[in-house]
């Protein structure tokens, strides 16, 4: 036995003291005054008085010698060592989206916590405990800590995930456990069952629970008619539902469907309704089911701007200005270089023909043709003109790339032929559209201010790219799609998706805010700035362009997989052979020392009562 405060000890010296005052005390005659409402009310219920018999103050004494000894034993705070009975525990806690799913109005997650918590309670002190939490990143809660109280604290302090996970870090770490001490205890608390689990213990959460989701929703309004189809998933439940759409946050429906799915089933729905145009729709399928969160689903309809304001920079600005005015959407204005200045601000794209600037633009997407010199943080050089004794042929990069795939679409690029180009050197990532002879020809990127470039390395006067009527009008939109993004190019994704949000032009800040309220700002530096989406719900993304905010939704659902109230796997385990060792546990007597502290104090009141008030 150890003392935590050996010199609590101390206080048995009262014993010595206390026998002293006994034998004193027993010399004279004792009077009795009632000092509390205790001793007062107590007289109520006491009889007459009775000869005291000499064995009553003894036991008074011998009651009154145990609580000094059990004081003093309170304040040493003694700790008894039990061989052998302490473990080492490792949890693994999945909190996955299928986690959400409740029974009785608890989650499974909530059921999970429950039992690791029980599992902490009923092991020996002095036992280690670590915990791992699997959701959209993997994380060791505490590790190997010996303090129950404060890791019921932190597993309380948990919350359930929505995503899609994957066990292999978790494993791994408890992989390293298991290879320092073989005989740790494993658990993986999940809802998942499992055909065979090696090392590891699966305490299975799950209580077949039933649910029914929407899903495969796509969406059509056009002449004025909105039409939207999905199915409907039912697992272990056979059920009758209705789908209803809601416009822009009212509560009547604009349509209904009643579906029938059977169990394990899935049946398609089909919603139309007269609409012009909206800006957000709703769907909800009718009943309750043990997952609320599959039950609904939202679609946003992005809006894209109506005007470019461009400035173009030329002396012969026909060709440039022929294919804008082709692709619509576009204001142009028109001056020549000798009136340009980098004072000049407040147009989305910068256009320069056949001549440069000293400096770049700063507040706006920027494009190049022919340039005669190199532009500071541009993210290319200029090393020469290249005259060429023939026309030569341009080559179409066969790269797969996204932002090549959108930059190409639709060109055909077999054709286009230069006289003469101006070699350039890149210093930052840009993607090449077209070549010659491996010299990039045409490509896209940003610059160092995080603005969106395009370098056409050639004057269109020395080829025949404008005369290409096709490839020159479907090149300048490819462009113009890319120089002018949709801040929200994509609306609807899955928890544990990463989303993008176009940087454009004069953007301040990005501020997205999680359908629970985590609030984050995105970077800007870049053409793209993404961010992982951990919850279901919607997303209010803000962006602020010229000190003008604006807000744009995203909605993200919960995965498929995450949906099926009893999902199964073949196999999981730790490699290694596990062995039965324990170590020293602790066992501290102190809450038993305290209620015999108290039973003491009531025995020797008794006693007392007895001495003075013999009862009938």
């Amino acid at each position: 036995m150890n003392f935590l405060f050996p010199l609590g000890l101390l206080g048995l010296i009262g014993i010595p003291i206390l026998i002293l005052i006994y034998i004193i005390k027993s010399k004279y005659a004792e009077q009795t005054v009632a000092s509390t409402y205790l001793w007062t009310l107590s007289e109520k219920f006491l009889k007459r008085r009775r000869p005291v018999s000499p064995l009553t103050g003894i036991i008074s004494l011998v009651l009154q010698i145990l609580a000094v000894a059990a004081i003093s034993l309170i304040i040493a705070h003694p700790i008894i060592t039990v061989p052998n009975s302490a473990k080492e525990y490792c949890f693994i806690l999945d909190a996955s989206g299928s986690m959400t799913m409740e029974s009785e109005g608890v989650s499974r997650f909530e059921r999970g916590k429950d039992e690791i918590e029980r599992l902490i309670g009923s092991s020996t002190d002095g036992s280690r405990y670590s915990l791992i939490v699997v959701s959209d990143v993997t994380t060791t809660v505490f590790e190997q800590t010996t303090d129950k109280k404060q890791a019921i604290e932190l597993l309380d302090a948990l919350e359930e995930g929505y995503v899609a996970i994957d066990y292999t870090d978790a494993l791994g770490a408890a992989q390293g456990y298991f290879d320092e001490n073989p005989s740790v205890l494993t658990y993986l608390v999940t809802d998942t069952t499992y055909e065979s689990a090696t090392n590891v213990e699966v305490i299975n959460v799950a209580a077949k629970e039933k649910n029914a989701s929407l899903s495969g929703v796509v969406w059509d309004l056009s002449g004025g008619q909105l039409t939207v189809e999905g199915s409907i998933n039912s697992y272990n439940q056979e059920r009758d539902v209705v789908v209803s759409a809601y416009v822009d946050g009212d509560e009547v429906a604009i349509a209904t469907a009643n579906v029938h799915v059977k169990t394990g089933g899935v049946a398609s729905f089909e919603l139309t309704a007269t609409l012009k145009t909206f800006s957000s729709l709703r769907l909800t399928v009718s009943g309750q089911d043990s997952m609320l969160y599959d039950d609904e689903y939202m679609i946003y309809n992005i809006k894209s701007e109506d005007t470019y304001s461009i400035l173009l920079v030329s002396d012969t600005p026909f060709f440039l200005e022929t294919a804008l005015g082709a692709v619509g959407r576009t204001k142009v204005t028109v001056i020549s270089p000798e009136d340009y200045n980098s004072t000049i601000r407040g147009y989305g794209l910068y256009i320069f023909d056949c001549c440069t600037p000293t400096q770049a633009p700063t507040d706006g997407a920027v494009w190049f043709f022919d340039p005669k010199g190199s532009v500071p943080d541009a993210g290319f050089s200029v090393q020469g003109e290249v005259i060429l004794s023939r026309g030569e042929l341009l080559e179409k990069t066969t790269s797969s790339s996204s932002i090549a795939n959108k930059l190409t679409q639709n060109i055909k690029g077999d054709g286009i032929y230069i006289s003469e180009y101006v070699k350039c050197s890149l210093y930052r990532n840009f993607t090449t559209l077209f070549s010659y002879k491996g010299n990039p020809i045409v490509f896209a990127g940003a610059n160092a201010a995080g603005h969106r470039e395009v370098v056409f390395a050639f004057d269109l006067h020395h080829s025949n790219l404008p005369m290409l009527a096709v490839d020159f009008i479907v090149m300048v939109d490819n462009l113009m799609t890319f120089s002018f993004p949709d801040v929200i190019e994509e609306v609807n994704y899955y928890a544990g998706d990463e989303a993008a949000v176009n940087v454009i032009a004069n953007c301040n800040s990005i501020r997205v805010q999680s359908p629970l309220g985590k609030v984050t700002y995105l970077n800007t530096d870049l053409a793209t700035a993404t961010f992982p989406l951990s919850e279901v719900g919607t997303y209010t993304i803000t962006v602020t362009v010229s000190n003008i905010p604006s807000e744009f939704y995203i909605y993200s659902a919960m995965p498929e997989g995450e949906r099926i109230p009893t999902p199964s796997a073949q196999s999981i385990g730790l490699q290694g052979e596990a062995t039965a060792d324990g170590f020293d546990g602790t066992y501290d007597p102190l809450m038993i020392l305290f209620i015999c502290l108290a039973l003491l104090f009531l025995a020797d009141w008794m006693v007392y009562c007895y001495e003075k008030y013999q009862l009938r």
